[in-house]
């Protein structure tokens, strides 16, 4: 098995870390702890407004902003951008010094942010990334009959102690 994208591009998983042998996603005890953090905070970000976009209309005009549909840098430290912004992201990244934040993942997201506000963007042209789905219906999916728990559901049913033990960052989550 390859990488596997979940819920939005960037982030990217081992398959055989997140999926079981019948396709079907693992108990959260059994997944790594850096996927298990990134695939909890997923359940956060997904659907949230592009950062890009958050920080031209604000709150007062949220729903201006377009759906995040990809996630860069670590759990809780994460950029999410719509596909408009993020070519403005990758360029900042790439040519920009956005690189020199990796070892930084506190700064990550408010560098970026900052050079964003400095009315930063893109070049006119510049390509950022190509995104290829080379098989995606090869990527496990769980049978259609068989009733699964969300990560949300999941997340609840654990005792304090299991939580504990899991040793993830919950405080965003609503459970």
């Amino acid at each position: 098995m390859g990488k596997v994208s979940v819920a939005m591009r960037g982030w990217r998983f081992d398959e055989d870390d997140i999926f079981d042998e019948h396709g079907e996603l693992r108990p959260l005890e059994e997944i790594p702890k850096d996927a298990r953090e990134r695939l909890v905070r997923l359940t956060v970000i997904t659907g949230a407004p592009c950062d890009a976009c958050w920080l031209i209309h604000g709150d007062e005009n949220i729903e201006q902003c377009n759906v995040a549909g990809a996630v860069y840098g670590e759990a809780l430290h994460e950029v999410v951008l719509c596909p408009e912004h993020e070519r403005d992201f990758l360029y900042w990244f790439r040519e920009a010094g956005g690189r020199e934040y990796v070892e930084e993942p506190e700064a990550f997201a408010d560098a970026f942010h900052e050079w964003f506000l400095d009315d930063n963007r893109a070049p006119e042209g510049y390509e950022g990334l190509e995104h290829v789905e080379t098989d995606p219906d090869s990527v496990p999916q769980p049978e259609p009959d068989v009733e699964m728990p969300s990560l949300e559901e999941e997340l609840a049913e654990m005792s304090d102690e299991e939580l504990e033990a899991l040793d993830v960052n919950l405080d965003d989550l609503d459970i």
